[in-house]
């Protein structure tokens, strides 16, 4: 296994160099997609992506346009995140949202081209392999980020603002909004990798178990963070009504399901029969950030 710094130099190598492949891109919609792919970040999916597939003792090289992929479709939906329809947030990562560098429409746009490009590097990649892997791992990255997935996570977030807070809902929400996306990598690199059923359902349940933490966190952070370290604003939950964790079980009861789900994860991959330092280590850390 490689340290998270090693995981991420491969990603921010391989990220500019995703799109050229495409073919030609009109200005200002590859400008506004590269803005805003080359914002920076932990790169959290890819890395998971590619750490999964280098646990599982596969090809992370193989893995790397999927891993390009993953934070594709990540990058879309925070363009589509910060728009005014939806989150309505000027500044993401520290400096101006897509939208207002370069207007609510290429913002649309380059959200779009990033999601279908996503398809296309994928595909491009399983098209050059014997076997099914590469498909099935698409598959599931494009299934976890779809209508099924993240976007119908975020429909019941947007369209149940104002509305009481029930567990059933907000796990809704949390499940597919934020966790979907955080086990789609891990899915994605069992199937590149050829692991067994056992070992496909652990890295499953903990990229279910860690994703419901993150956005615990998260929630947690929009009540105590600090906006400058954040670079976003802070507040917006409660401003907007939003179905948090907060809402639903306050700080303290938040930050008990939350620790309770990061041992839920570590347990989960304990079960393989591998050193999984790095992936308890992670969720500690992603899952803390509240302190």
């Amino acid at each position: 296994m490689k340290t998270y710094a090693a995981y991420l130099q491969l990603v921010e190598q391989a990220l500019p160099g995703a799109l050229d492949g495409l073919g030609e891109i009109p200005s200002p919609l590859r400008d506004a997609m590269q803005y805003s792919l080359q914002a920076g970040g932990k790169r959290l999916r890819p890395v998971l992506l590619l750490a999964a597939a280098d646990l599982l003792e596969g090809s992370v090289q193989e893995a790397l346009p999927f891993a390009c992929a993953l934070e594709m479709i990540h990058t879309y939906s925070l363009i589509h995140d910060d728009l005014p329809a939806m989150d309505d947030d000027d500044l993401r990562r520290g400096r101006p949202a897509c939208h207002k560098a370069f207007g609510e429409a290429v913002a649309i746009l380059a959200g779009d081209g990033l999601l279908s490009a996503a398809a296309e590097v994928m595909l491009n990649a399983a098209a050059g392999m014997d076997s099914l892997r590469g498909t099935m791992a698409a598959r599931a990255i494009l299934r976890r980020a779809g209508v099924c997935g993240m976007v119908a996570g975020q429909t019941v977030d947007v369209t149940m603002e104002g509305t009481e807070p029930t567990a059933e809902r907000v796990t809704y929400i949390h499940r597919h909004k934020t966790a979907d996306l955080l086990t789609a990598p891990l899915e994605a690199a069992a199937w590149l990798a050829g692991a067994d059923p056992a070992q496909r359902e652990a890295l499953l349940a903990y990229g279910a178990s860690v994703g419901l933490a993150f956005q615990m966190a998260d929630d947690l952070l929009d009540v105590e963070g600090d906006m400058a370290q954040l670079g976003k604003k802070t507040g917006l939950d409660a401003t907007k009504g939003k179905l948090s964790w907060v809402a639903l079980r306050g700080v303290e009861g938040t930050r008990e399901d939350l620790l309770r789900e990061t041992a839920r994860a570590k347990a989960a991959i304990s079960t393989l029969n591998k050193d999984v330092t790095f992936f308890t280590s992670l969720a500690d850390e992603l899952t803390t950030r509240w302190r």
